[in-house]
C-alpha cells in the first residue's frame, strides 16, 4: 500500500468498523459523484482506481448507498459484476431506504427485495416497462418533445439542462404514474432534499412530506381507478391477493424516487458532450440509424449512480475480511471504463457493439425503467436533430460538471436561426 496512488481518508472522516484495516480507508470521494471538474471527459479521474497499485477493494468511510455509514468499494468490472449477480452473497435489503428517516420499516419494492420474492413484484410491474409497452408510449413521448422543442427551436437558444432536461423526462413519468403536473416543483424540491441535502433533519422532513402525499394519492386512485400505473399499483393484486398497504406504498415510493432525475442528469451530460463535439453531432445527424447505439454509449460514459449491496455472510475477498452486515458499494464510475471490458474506453464510439455497461445496474435488479430511459433518449435525439441545426455551448458558459446525479444545473446552448 505504500505505492497506492490515492491518499488515506483524512483526519475527521467518519469512524470505520474495527475489522477494517486502516491502510484501506481511502479518500475516493472524487469518484462518487461529489467532486466537480471541467474535463472534456469528467470521469477520467476514476482511471486511477484501476491502477495496478490501487487495491482491488478499499473502504469508503462516508455515507454511501443511501445509508448513514460507509462501505467497502470495488472498482473493477468483474468485481462489480459479482456484486450485482451473486444474490447468495449480496442483498439489496436496505438499499436506498430513505423512508427509515421517517420511521418507516417497509422496503422499497422491488429493489429492496431479494429472491425469491423479488421475482413476483418484478413480474407484476414488468408489463409497464417492456419494449412493447414503450412502443405504445412513444407517440406521447414524441408529442411532449415536439411541444417542448417547438417552444425554443426558433429562438436559437435554450438552457438544455434547466429548462428542458429537468422537465422532459419528469413530464413523461408524471403521465405514466398519473401524478398531476402541478406537483412538479414540489416533487423536485422533495427529491433534492432527500438525495442531496446533507442534514438528516432536512432529508427526514422531505421524506415525511412525500410519503404523506403518496398516501393521499394512493387513496384517490383506490377510490377512483384510472388507466395510470399509479392506479394499477394502488388496486393491484398478485396471485389473487390484493397488495397490502405497505406493498402499494413500497412500489409507489420506489418509482417516485427513481423516476425524477436520472434521465434529466443524463440529458445534461449528453448535451455537454455534443456541444463540445460538432463532429459527433454531424455523425448522429447524418446517420440517424446509429441513434440506438449512440444512446447506449452516452449511458456508458455517464454512469450516474454507484449502487450498494448488503453482505449476507462473512467471506474473504481479495485477501480482505468482509463480514456479514457490511456494505459493498460498486463504483460504476470506474467499472464502465475498465480496459479489460471496453476497448479504448474513453473513446466515444457511437456504434460500439456489445456495450454491457453498469449505468443501469445489473443482475436481477437491472433498472426497471431501463427501456423507458432508452426510449426517451432515442426519441429525443431523433426529434432534436430533425429540428435543431448544429449547436454549441454558449460562450463563457461554466461547463463544470459533477459526474453523478448532481450533473449540471445550467447549460445554455445556441444555434443559428434562418430568418
Amino acid at each position: 500500500m505504500t505505492d497506492c496512488p490515492v491518499p488515506l481518508a483524512p483526519t475527521g472522516a467518519p469512524p470505520v468498523p474495527d475489522h477494517v484495516p486502516a491502510e484501506l480507508v481511502l479518500d475516493t470521494r472524487f469518484a462518487n459523484g461529489q467532486a466537480a471538474n471541467d474535463l472534456p471527459d469528467p470521469y477520467t479521474p476514476t482511471d486511477i482506481l484501476r491502477d495496478p497499485a490501487f487495491p482491488r477493494i478499499h473502504y469508503y468511510p462516508w455515507p454511501a448507498s443511501g445509508n448513514q455509514h460507509g462501505a467497502w468499494v470495488v472498482t473493477r468490472y468483474e468485481d462489480i459484476q459479482r456484486v450485482y449477480e451473486d444474490n447468495d452473497l449480496f442483498s439489496t435489503e436496505g438499499v436506498a431506504q430513505f423512508q427509515r428517516l421517517a420511521g418507516e420499516t417497509w422496503p422499497s419494492i422491488p429493489l429492496g427485495i431479494d429472491p425469491p420474492d423479488h421475482s413476483k413484484y418484478r413480474k407484476f410491474l414488468n408489463p409497464w416497462f417492456t419494449p412493447v409497452a414503450m412502443k405504445k408510449m412513444e407517440p406521447r413521448i414524441r408529442a411532449i418533445l415536439a411541444e417542448m422543442i417547438g417552444q425554443f427551436a426558433d429562438r436559437g437558444e435554450v438552457d438544455i439542462a434547466y429548462d428542458f432536461g429537468r422537465v422532459f423526462p419528469v413530464r413523461v413519468f408524471l403521465d405514466l404514474m398519473g401524478f398531476p403536473f402541478s406537483m412538479f416543483d414540489q416533487f423536485l424540491a422533495w427529491e433534492w432534499d432527500i438525495l442531496h441535502e446533507p442534514a438528516i433533519e432536512t432529508k427526514a422532513a422531505a421524506v415525511q412530506g412525500i410519503l404523506a402525499y403518496l398516501r393521499g394519492f394512493i387513496a384517490e386512485k383506490q377510490a377512483t381507478a384510472d388507466e395510470s400505473l399509479g392506479s394499477y399499483i394502488a388496486n393491484g393484486s398478485i396471485d389473487g391477493k390484493l397488495l397490502t398497504p405497505e406493498e402499494v406504498l413500497g412500489m409507489t415510493w420506489f418509482l417516485w424516487l427513481g423516476g425524477l432525475d436520472t434521465v434529466a442528469s443524463t440529458i445534461s451530460q449528453m448535451y455537454r458532450r455534443l456541444g463540445m463535439d460538432p463532429a459527433l453531432q454531424a455523425s448522429i445527424r447524418n446517420n440517424p440509424e446509429i441513434i440506438p447505439t449512440a444512446v447506449e454509449e452516452f449511458l456508458r460514459v455517464q454512469p450516474l449512480v454507484n449502487s450498494g449491496r448488503k453482505v449476507k455472510r462473512d467471506f474473504i475477498w481479495h485477501g480482505v475480511q468482509i463480514k456479514a452486515g457490511d456494505w459493498v458499494t460498486v463504483f460504476n464510475s470506474s467499472g464502465n471504463f475498465d480496459e479489460a471490458q471496453f476497448t479504448d474506453p474513453h473513446k466515444f464510439d457511437a456504434e460500439r457493439k456489445a456495450n454491457r455497461h453498469f449505468t443501469l445496474a445489473g443482475g436481477i435488479h437491472l433498472c426497471l425503467g431501463a427501456h423507458l430511459a432508452r426510449r426517451e433518449l432515442r426519441c429525443l435525439l431523433d426529434e432534436w436533430f430533425r429540428r435543431i441545426p448544429e449547436f454549441r455551448i454558449k460562450p463563457d458558459t461554466d461547463t463544470t460538471v459533477t459526474p453523478g446525479l448532481l450533473s449540471i444545473r445550467n447549460l445554455p446552448l445556441e444555434w443559428q436561426v434562418d430568418n
